[in-house]
């Protein structure tokens, strides 16, 4: 058995791509009878009992425009740390390199445990947005690359997302470890209700589901959908998720005369929901540049839904176009050329779907072995006094 930390800086009930993946590796891991501790900013102070893993949570605030996610520093929790000092650690693994990654480094010297940290997201994107400086979009990444180089192991989910981070300027190993997906069936009554719910009848749906923000690529499409409108194709789109940009959304839509066409489902928690979304989908639209290795697009594969896609994103790294899924330029009229013809033959976007089932959807056990066996081995090394010596400065 391994005790293993998992610190990330988004979790429950926040449910974006990264915290879904740290509540995978917690709760994957307890299964296959390992001792697993969850670090992460305090988002919920009611009752939370039931998981399988320890979750040590520290007191954060929300951040500016963005209230669905918070930040903190866990050493200044003074009720944080008398229940961290009392968990043991053999490994202490990142999903971030802001303040839970750097709890996590804090912790990987001082008990001289090994660090594992996994690039998740391409940061330059949110430091420029956030800032509107590519200085201190520059300065943002420098930090982030630091970070890395002081971890004695570094992932990243795809090999186009270790290019990435290649490419910020970090020189060293980077280990490709794929996220993976629960296999499930959906509920038919789940996929009635979805019907019920939003009013879709018989008509075609395509789906999006993830953060409302613009650097999702969402208005790519909203254009296709409104060309569609005005080719006088049936279909309903339904977007799900929350996020900085919803108003903005919403107001494009409107611009757009497809409000009577497109239903905001908002957040969804219910996975019995999600899985009815997923299964009553024609086809799932993500044409992200943003994104590096989306768990929605693997949720939508397991329900035997084909995604649509942008050539070359590091999104579309698992599609192979017109066998497992779609592919389209970053372009209007091509992500319109790609969804009209999905949506007039049903029978081949249910063929592609079928591949994608086959073909896309890795389980997590099979992830986590192969994880466990890197923790291992780090472990190992680090009582043999093997690993790189990390230390600790103001950057």
């Amino acid at each position: 058995m391994l005790r293993i930390g998992q610190f990330t800086d988004t979790f429950l009930p926040v449910v974006d791509g990264v915290g879904r993946v740290a509540l995978a590796y917690s709760e994957t891991l307890c299964k296959m009878g390992h001792q697993v501790t969850v670090v992460a900013p305090m988002y919920d102070t009611g009752y939370r009992g039931g998981y399988p893993f320890e979750l040590v949570d520290f007191s954060g605030m929300s951040l500016p425009g963005m209230k669905q996610y918070k930040t903190g520093e866990a050493p200044w929790d003074p009720h944080y740390r008398r229940r961290i000092k009392m968990i043991p650690l053999d490994i202490a693994h990142a999903h971030s390199p802001f303040t839970a990654g750097s709890e996590a480094l804090r912790l990987a010297v001082t008990r001289k445990i090994p660090l594992v940290a996994t690039f998740h997201s391409k940061y330059y994107d949110d430091f420029l947005k956030a800032t509107k400086s590519e200085t201190l979009a520059r300065t943002g990444v420098k930090f982030v690359v630091d970070f890395y180089e002081r971890c004695d192991e570094v992932w990243a989910v795809g090999q186009s997302t270790a290019d990435v981070l290649h490419e910020y300027g970090y020189e060293g190993n980077i280990v490709v470890m794929p996220n993976g997906v629960t296999l499930r069936t959906a509920r038919p009554d789940a996929v009635t209700e979805v019907e019920r719910r939003w009013g879709l009848g018989r008509d075609p749906m395509i789906l999006f589901v993830g953060q409302m923000n613009w650097k999702k690529n969402i208005l790519r499409v909203l254009e296709a959908c409104a060309e569609l409108k005005a080719q006088k194709k049936r279909f309903q789109l339904v977007l799900a998720g929350q996020g900085p940009d919803m108003k903005e959304i919403e107001k494009k839509i409107y611009e757009l005369n497809l409000s009577d066409r497109t239903h905001l489902a908002g957040h969804i928690t219910d996975t019995d929901i999600l899985d009815g979304l997923y299964s009553r989908a024609s086809v799932f639209a993500f044409p992200s540049l943003y994104d590096n290795a989306p768990m929605v697009v693997r949720e939508a594969a397991v329900m035997g839904t084909p995604s649509v896609m942008v050539r070359g994103s590091s999104a579309a790294e698992i599609i192979r176009d017109g066998e497992n899924g779609y592919l389209c330029e970053d372009d209007p009229a091509d992500l319109t050329r790609v969804l009209d013809g999905i949506l007039s033959d049903p029978a081949g976007a249910a063929q592609v779907g079928e591949n994608a089932r086959n073909t896309i959807p890795m389980p997590w056990e099979n992830i986590l072995e192969t994880a466990v066996e890197r923790y291992t081995r780090l472990i190992a090394l680090g009582r043999e006094g093997k690993l790189s010596k990390k230390y600790l400065r103001v950057i």
